[in-house]
């Protein structure tokens, strides 16, 4: 039996949490895949049989399907829970960035840690930025190094920063910034750390935590209408980031800032 749960699902994007639990060793019928993804085991493991020949998939190796391809499992160890991340043609096509697809992938120690944590921004509903750069960049480096030499990039990165002080209208989400940058969403996110420092995300959000200062500065009466202000998920993903880059809640940077 198969049961998929959507955690995340973006316009360009969806990541699926799946569990299986078929106990039948032998082949399963041709089954045609219906969509661009990556999967990756997070427990347990099964047989699979695909463009890319036959390989056991466990939270060592992963695959990734294109629409049409035939697909075979088996379940021998009886069964296992997995990350089905669906993308876009378009996505797809900007985060492999003009090489091919493989059909396996193996995922060493940094790849799991980053498949955790795209888990647990997905769980928390932080999508936009923090989900889809950890998506991009999984996907990025489980494919294959980018193309280019980063100093190259200087002038990309700095036009990047621009819009995001500016807060132009596409300095919301990750894709539309990178698109209208006109460069693949794992290329600027990659050049970005690689130049600046820090992850595009965490930059983003030093920009937001100084905006939301400037209004608990100013005594904001409402956290929820200031973390949808400011493009938080809700209260608590505006809570979380404050914590993490100040070690306060809002409520006491409001009261610190406002004293006397």
């Amino acid at each position: 039996m198969r049961s998929s749960r959507t955690l995340v699902r973006e316009p360009d994007f969806a990541v699926h949490a799946v569990r299986c639990r078929d106990d039948h060793t032998g082949w399963s019928r041709p089954e045609p895949a219906t969509a661009y993804a990556i999967v990756l085991a997070r427990r347990g493991g099964f047989r699979r049989l695909g463009r890319g020949g036959e390989e056991f998939v466990d939270p060592t190796v992963g695959y990734l399907t294109v629409p049409g391809e035939d697909e075979r499992f088996a379940h021998p160890a009886g069964g296992d829970d997995c990350t089905s991340v669906h993308v876009s043609r378009r996505l797809w096509r900007e985060l492999l960035d003009g090489r091919p697809a493989p059909a396996v992938v193996h995922l060493d120690a940094r790849l799991d840690l980053a498949h955790r944590l795209l888990l647990r921004s997905a769980r928390r509903g932080e999508a936009g930025f923090d989900a889809a750069e950890r998506l991009v960049r999984l996907v990025g480096a489980a494919t294959g190094p980018a193309p280019g030499a980063p100093q190259r990039d200087r002038p990309l990165v700095e036009a990047a920063r621009s819009a995001l002080h500016d807060g132009g209208p596409h300095a919301d989400a990750l894709l539309p910034l990178a698109r209208s940058l006109g460069v693949s969403p794992y290329r600027l996110s990659r050049s970005f750390q690689a130049l600046v420092g820090v992850p595009l995300t965490r930059y983003r959000n030093r920009l937001r935590v100084g905006r939301a200062l400037d209004r608990l500065a100013d005594g904001a009466p409402s956290l929820a209408a200031l973390a949808a202000e400011l493009g938080f998920a809700d209260q608590a993903h505006l809570t979380r980031t404050l914590r993490a880059h100040l070690d306060h809640p809002p409520g006491e940077l409001r009261r610190l800032l406002t004293e006397g």
